[in-house]
């Protein structure tokens, strides 16, 4: 049906070997695989001082594990944007908490404002979660000073970002998800790497760590494998967790897909510095974070933009799919959503920029594989349809 895809998952032999050995070694639930991913990613993420690293089910249920860790309950309020996918927000609200959303920082740069956040913090804000939207960091240098001089928590949700870095104070870098007291990332299969559906939670924090390590598995002291290597023969209870694990068949395609990453996120850097390019002449047209220079490793995740003010967004998808290209929009806004409008634990006061770029995002094609040939294709596309578009100030 397209000619160029949003995004095209394609498997490398080597993710085939290591699935098929997984099912060859006859232990399927989490296990050695499993506990050889997470020390890969770990050690991907820093290999000087990796951090504790857990693999889960996916990246909704990292954020769960990382509040219920800090403690987060009903009396407490978390900050995040309202520009991020859903499950930023109900990770938070599935703990009694109340989710104060805030805006992002300007249509060109589309990560959480610190102002924002600066000015909806309240003696109940217990955790802020910034989003590295589209790969992008958040300003951490400012958010990790500001919220370690109040006490409160930093949740990453690096679910586009899986080997970034962000600088932080003295001019030094550090990864994604290691910044904070916790980073959670999604393995979904749009993303950078894949399990098919997975995630990982990472903390530097030793009781952190220990709590989450319990909360994965119901709260267990043991695992199964251990009492089948026959270290333990029973288990306590002492947390109340729940199943958030990951198998072997998904850790061993991690593992492989990790070992391929650096290159993969190489070349989206190259597709997103064409597309800056061939996109910047467009009259009209914004594309955010253009002028940002990247600090230390990058990984773009998507391609936004935002069309020119008063054209139908709708239009444009329709004459682009006319031409065998897909499009996303990433994303309605959380205030958007009929659940979250009705929910008296979300606040959705004040978001100006957000409102504003809401109609305009676009998201265009981004993956390793995809040509400059290709970008060129969808940029003049791009290009052709918006010149022929009425507006609707035009009208």
């Amino acid at each position: 049906m397209w000619k160029i895809s949003l995004c095209d998952l394609r498997l490398h032999p080597d993710d085939h070997r290591a699935v098929a050995e997984a099912l060859e070694s006859n232990w399927l639930t989490m296990g050695p695989r499993t506990q050889a991913f997470e020390q890969a990613f770990a050690l991907a993420l820093d290999p000087l001082q990796p951090p504790a690293a857990f693999a889960v089910s996916n990246c909704t249920v990292a954020l769960h594990m990382a509040f219920v860790a800090l403690g987060i309950g009903p009396d407490d309020e978390v900050i995040v944007p309202s520009l991020t996918f859903v499950a930023t927000a109900n990770a938070a609200l599935y703990t009694g908490a109340t989710v104060v959303l805030a805006d992002v920082s300007s249509p060109t740069d589309l990560t959480l404002s610190v102002d924002d956040v600066l000015a909806k913090i309240t003696p109940k804000t217990a955790a802020v979660v910034p989003v590295h939207y589209a790969g992008q960091p958040c300003d951490m240098q400012r958010l990790v000073s500001e919220c370690q001089r109040r006490g409160i928590a930093i949740v990453e949700d690096v679910a586009h970002a899986p080997l970034a870095d962000a600088l932080l104070h003295g001019g030094h870098t550090a990864a994604l998800g290691t910044i904070g007291d916790i980073g959670c990332f999604s393995f979904f299969s749009n993303k950078n790497m894949t399990t098919g559906e997975g995630g990982m939670v990472t903390t530097r924090n030793p009781q952190l760590a220990d709590k989450l390590r319990l909360l994965r598995s119901h709260g267990m002291t043991t695992l199964t494998l251990d009492r089948h290597r026959g270290h333990a023969y029973s288990y306590d209870v002492v947390e109340l967790g729940n199943n958030y694990r990951m198998d072997e068949l998904r850790a061993a395609l991690g593992t492989s897909q990790l070992s391929r990453l650096p290159d993969n996120n190489r070349k989206r850097c190259d597709g997103l510095a064409h597309y800056q390019r061939l996109l910047a002449p467009i009259i009209g047209l914004q594309v955010p974070f253009a002028d940002r220079l990247p600090q230390g490793r990058s990984a773009p995740h998507i391609m936004p933009v935002l069309l020119p003010v008063g054209v139908d967004r709708q239009q444009v998808q329709e004459k682009m799919k006319d031409v065998g290209i897909q499009t996303s929009v990433h994303y309605p806004p959380i205030h958007t959503f009929t659940l979250h409008k009705d929910c008296e634990r979300v606040r959705k006061d004040h978001l100006p920029v957000t409102d504003a770029v809401a109609p305009r995002l676009l998201t265009l094609p981004l993956y390793p594989e995809l040509s400059d040939t290709d970008i060129e294709f969808v940029c003049r596309k791009l290009a052709a349809i918006l010149e022929s578009m009425p507006t609707t100030e035009a009208r």
